[in-house]
């Protein structure tokens, strides 16, 4: 099912955070649609009662499992997002109730986040800025990016949108899927996301690909699949030169294991903008551990992305009240929206 069958002036609840959407003015007066009700977590069980649609705007929110049972009417659920793994709980994933999300927002920011990151990494510039707090003059010879080779776990937008970005400077890139291909328009060859000698049809895997990679960046959805995948197998076949990035969700790296990693010296550094549990308590390693960089959650949120999010779910509403297939529905079972 592509698009439920809107009821007339059907009833809209937004599931919001601190704040409604931007501009939730053309929600509020949208003709379309009957009474608008906004509530947090905290109520949402109370509001779920005679809901058609759901936007989740509060963005990590687990609320509604536990409300679950109150959406008697639900048809279609909206995520401002694009990882819906808070959302692929057995009731939703079990029920005809239509899952989109807002993939295709976040693809360029965090490309450009990445690569940043990367050339960073590569120029030294952490250690520029902790010698000109020090008022240091200390030449160094830095690396250089082109040629650099650069294996991407996930090949879903976002992920091709970080392999084109970093070819476009000269990286040598690839990539880890759910099957083994050659002939990517993007990645080239594809390696099977596995730590096995070989892939599920005999192809290659994480083990070919790992050794060979100079930087492995993480922008795949969590799923069964995924969590904890980045573990001490995984690092452990990663060059000592090499650097990990993580743009995706935390719990597919194993936090301990790479802060193992980083302390012994076994990868020269990480990248990380997601984690287990946020904000990223005090006490963790990864603050300061030798080459940690540790960003809040931000790689894709640049000026106006909250504007982009909200134009999307109205082009989306659109669709729904006009009977039209919807966008980026999700396949429940998997976790992600397909192809």
């Amino acid at each position: 099912m592509n698009s439920p069958n809107a009821p007339q002036r059907p009833r809209l609840l937004v599931l919001q955070g601190d704040e409604p959407p931007p501009g939730h003015e053309r929600i509020d007066g949208h003709p379309g649609l009957g009474e608008v009700v906004y509530t947090t977590a905290d109520g949402l069980a109370s509001q779920l009662p005679g809901t058609d649609v759901l936007l989740v705007w509060d963005l990590f929110s687990e609320a509604l499992a536990s409300s679950w049972p109150k959406a008697d009417t639900l048809a279609w659920v909206h995520a401002a997002t694009t990882g819906v793994d808070n959302l692929v709980f057995p009731g939703l994933v079990e029920s005809d109730v239509v899952l989109t999300n807002s993939r295709g927002v976040f693809d360029e920011h965090i490309a450009e986040y990445v690569l940043g990151q990367v050339v960073a990494f590569a120029k030294d510039f952490h250690r520029t800025w902790a010698l000109q707090r020090e008022r240091r003059w200390q030449h160094r010879e830095s690396e250089r990016v082109a040629g650099k080779r650069v294996l991407v776990v996930g090949t879903g937008p976002i992920g091709r949108a970080i392999g084109r970005k970093l070819a476009a400077v000269g990286m040598q890139v690839s990539a880890s899927g759910s099957h083994a291909r050659d002939g990517d328009p993007d990645f080239g060859s594809v390696v099977e996301s596995t730590l096995a000698e070989r892939g599920t049809d005999g192809g290659p895997t994480l083990a070919d690909a790992l050794p060979r990679s100079d930087y492995v960046v993480v922008a795949a959805p969590l799923t069964d699949a995924t969590r904890g995948l980045v573990d001490h197998a995984f690092l452990d076949l990663m060059p000592s030169h090499a650097r990990l990035l993580n743009v995706a969700r935390g719990p597919i790296v194993a936090e301990d294991d790479l802060a193992e990693a980083l302390r012994g010296g076994r990868i020269r550094g990480a990248a990380l903008d997601v984690f287990e549990g946020e904000p990223l308590p005090e006490g963790s390693p990864l603050w300061n551990l030798p080459g940690s960089v540790v960003s809040p959650h931000m790689s894709g949120d640049v000026v106006g992305w909250r504007a982009d999010l909200a134009d999307l779910f109205l082009d989306n509403l659109a669709r729904y009240l006009d009977g039209r297939a919807l966008l980026n529905v999700v396949d429940k079972s998997r976790g992600y929206v397909p192809g």
